[in-house]
């Protein structure tokens, strides 16, 4: 979803953009799982799929002041990780969905298998 607000922003549902852009005019961080970084490392770093923008532009985008807060993997958020069950296989989409529970977080995704799961309020 981080991509297409970034550099696709016509991808997005009516009600995601809604959604961010109601936060960021409130001045609300848009909050993002610390393993969304090493997905964008992997799918979008040297070898990966081609974007406009490198994977060095989408990182500086993140700096502080962007509006984007960056929120950690941690013990709370494991155990979350360990008690989701196998509703969702990927670790990635686990490790996020977790971090949107133990936060209270709603989540923009358009992850068919994430909204499937009703493990965690969603913004399609």
């Amino acid at each position: 979803m981080l991509v297409r607000w970034l550099v696709e922003p016509k991808k997005l549902s009516r009600g995601q953009t809604r959604v961010l852009r109601g936060a960021t005019q409130r001045g609300e961080p848009l909050a993002l799982s610390a393993i969304t970084l090493l997905e964008l490392a992997v799918l979008f770093g040297e070898g990966g799929a081609r974007l406009r923008v490198s994977v060095q532009e989408l990182f500086a985008a993140l700096d502080p002041g962007s509006g984007f807060l960056i929120v950690p993997i941690d013990v709370e958020v494991a155990a979350e990780v360990a008690a989701l069950g196998d509703a969702l296989r990927d670790p990635a989409d686990r490790a996020i969905v977790a971090t949107a529970r133990v936060h209270s977080l709603r989540l923009v995704t358009s992850d068919q298998r994430i909204i499937d799961s009703m493990l965690v309020p969603t913004v399609e």
